[in-house]
């Protein structure tokens, strides 16, 4: 696995060699619907600065991926939030048309980088928290709050380090401040770069959360690992959990799109592992 600080100047280089001009169109009326039963959908997806897994830059595929994921939530990895040379999560706002919150943790002359989040709901409150590690590749959390159509829910996305100790430390750091959060549900979501099954940072995360289906994201061309990662408390919310598997997906990121979907309607039924095809749909108009 390649270091962000190492893919910056790859994607530098094949902007300047494409020269791209990139037309947006805003999509409009997101945020005008109420569930009855509180049926949120939140996803995460490393994006992998906009490269495929052929090698090509295409915010176009990218923009097309989050589009059908159609979710309420969006925690993104690896991406450029400004410029120059492409600002790729002021493109995805406008074509998504969601709410977008910047959590940069590599800040360069070629602009920031690091994690956001897109989101339909109002924001009420944003945190930044540091989860660097020694010298090691800067990393952070974004904990946020946000008004789910009068539904408060926390959210915190993240991407964890790629060595076994950063990992100990950051899901310790996290799981300090759960206790301090206030009591609403919450979303702890992102790229944990876990591969230990049996390692202390997801016995951790199990014991807090309770156990999680976690199917596999990467590599996006033949999934092995479960690198995404996504946890609820209250878990009788989390209703399913799935990857975004199109042709798109496969060859947008390094990674696929994982899928939750919540009710915080309070039913107490949980279905642990859903195709995607059979979550429910509620296109923006």
């Amino acid at each position: 696995m390649v270091s962000l600080q190492a893919r910056i100047p790859r994607v530098n280089r094949l902007l300047y060699r494409k020269r791209i001009v990139i037309a947006v169109s805003p999509v409009t009326g997101a945020g005008a619907a109420v569930y009855a039963r509180r049926i949120i959908r939140v996803a995460t997806y490393n994006i992998h600065l906009g490269i495929g897994s052929d090698g090509h830059f295409s915010p176009e595929r990218t923009a097309g991926v989050i589009h059908d994921l159609d979710a309420d939530i969006i925690a993104l990895q690896e991406i450029a939030l400004s410029g120059p040379p492409f600002n790729m999560l002021e493109y995805l706002r406008q074509t998504s048309g969601l709410y977008a919150i910047a959590g940069p943790t590599l800040k360069t002359t070629n602009g920031d980088y690091g994690n956001a989040i897109l989101t339909r709901y109002r924001i009420i409150d944003v945190q930044r928290l540091d989860l660097s590690f020694r010298r090691r590749e800067p990393r952070a959390a974004l904990a946020v709050r946000l008004d789910c159509d009068g539904q408060p829910l926390r959210v915190i996305a993240t991407h964890l380090g790629l060595r076994p100790a950063e990992r100990r430390y950051q899901i310790r750091k996290l799981l300090s401040i759960l206790p301090a959060v206030e009591a609403v549900p919450a979303v702890l979501l992102g790229d944990l770069n876990e591969w230990f099954l049996w390692g202390r940072p997801l016995r951790w995360l199990h014991r807090h959360f309770k156990q999680t289906p976690a199917p596999a994201t990467f590599p996006a061309r033949w999934p092995l690992f479960a690198l995404d990662r996504v946890w609820v408390e209250p878990r009788r919310a989390l209703k399913r959990v799935s990857v975004h598997a199109s042709k798109m997906a496969h060859a947008a990121s390094d990674h696929l799109p994982l899928i939750a979907t919540l009710d915080l309607g309070g039913d107490n039924s949980t279905i642990d592992h859903f195709p995607i095809d059979a979550l429910p749909r509620h296109r923006k108009p």
